[in-house]
This record gives structure tokens, sequence and C-alpha cells, in this order.
């Protein structure tokens, strides 16, 4: 299957063509650009290196999921958009379970986190790529309370690592590791293998982003709401 991955859940942007088990190309990005800014231009480049249009693909695949919700949206519509020009389905990706196989194999649980705000992590755990842990927003202390059962040794990754990792350290001590800088961000071509591997497809106006709790302009409204209040 010819498949196009885009992934923006996270601080790194990154897009991927795979044809099955092959990688054909692959680009991956972290500046001062919004993914808004850097989506397009890059799945443009990615499918021009792989010598393949659109119309060349038989699916594409989008990480839905959890992460940034400005993120997610952008990807996820990214990915509507590109399947409805080019009439082919769609196949949702978790973000979470896609940083689990990008840090290859380790010999204990692999624990992915992302940065929720506010001390709390999305967080999940497997081990030898099993899930675990479904994909949860949780304090960082009750994440750990929670894996603390499943093993004596656990692989932190993600771009909640950077965020919490001194508090993991104290609270874990030595039953912590911590992926190196090179494997400790989402690769698409690890959330592509995932797609290959489900083969889930769906109409590009089914695709949703996944949201573990509600946005906060969401909560806001609600808020205001509450208050007798509306929004300007």
């Amino acid at each position: 299957m010819r498949l196009l991955v885009i992934d923006t859940s996270g601080p790194v942007c990154g897009v991927a063509v795979l044809d099955d088990d092959r990688v054909l190309c692959e680009y991956t990005v972290q500046n001062r650009n919004t993914h808004s800014a850097n989506l397009m231009p890059m799945t443009e480049a990615v499918l021009a290196s792989a010598g393949l249009s659109a119309g060349d693909l038989d699916a594409i695949a989008a990480v839905t999921g959890p992460g940034s919700f400005t993120g997610v949206r952008i990807g996820v519509a990214t990915a509507k958009g590109i399947a409805h020009g080019a009439g082919i389905p769609c196949i949702a990706v978790d973000a979470l379970e896609s940083l689990c196989h990008s840090a290859g194999a380790f010999d204990g649980v692999i624990c992915p986190i992302q940065d929720a705000r506010a001390g709390q992590v999305y967080g999940a755990a497997f081990r030898n790529g099993e899930r675990l842990l479904q994909d949860e927003p949780l304090k960082l202390e009750e994440f750990l309370e929670k894996i603390l059962s499943l093993g004596d040794r656990f692989l932190f990754l993600g771009d909640g690592v950077p965020v919490h990792r001194e508090k993991i350290e104290k609270i874990l001590g030595a039953k912590a590791v911590f992926a190196p800088v090179h494997l400790s961000y989402l690769r698409p071509s690890a959330a592509g293998m995932l797609a290959q591997r489900s083969n889930e497809k769906t109409d590009y106006l089914n695709l949703q982003a996944t949201y573990l709790r509600p946005p906060n302009a969401q909560k806001n409204r609600k808020l205001l709401e509450a208050m007798g209040m509306k929004e300007e």
C-alpha cells in the first residue's frame, strides 16, 4: 500500500511516504515556523522526492492525537483535504503508540508522554508492542503511580520528558530510563508502519482528531455560560 503519513501532534512536524514496508522518503523538522507553514511544503517535497503524486497513493495516514490541539487539527484537516482531492481513504494513527514504535526495542515498559500542560501528561504504557495502559490525561504523579505496578524499568520519551524529567527522576530514581534525543520524538515512518498493519481505512469525512479532554476554547465557553456571560 502506497501511503502518505502526516504528523503534527507534537513539536516536530513529520511527513513520510511508504510503499508497504519500504520508506520511500521521510522528512521531519522542528523550527520557528508553525506546522501550518511547514506542512504543505514538506508534503509536496516528500511526494516529489518519492517520485509520486497524490493520485498515486492508496491512502493517507494522519496521527490524530493525543497532543497539541492546534497541531492535531492542522494535520487532520490537511489529511482530509488531500484525501478528498485524491479520492483516497484515510487511516487514523495514535500518537502515543507511534511514539512507542519510534523508540525501538527496550527490555521493560515503554512510557510515551506528551505534555498536557498544568502538570499533566497524555500517557500510555507498552511492553513488547503490547498496550498495557490506554491513552489518558493524568497528573504526572498519578501516571507514575499507575505504571509502577507494570514493571521495574521504564523508558520515557516524547515532548513531556523535558518538562517533567526532573520530577520523574525524583520519584522513580534508577527505574527511569530516558530515550536519547534522536529516538525521543515521533517518527512519521513509525506511524506509517502502524497504519500499514492496521489497515483500518475510513472516509475522509469520518477522520477525526483524538481529544482526551476538551480544548481550552470549549472549557472557556462553558465557564462563560456558567457565569451567565457570552463570548465577545
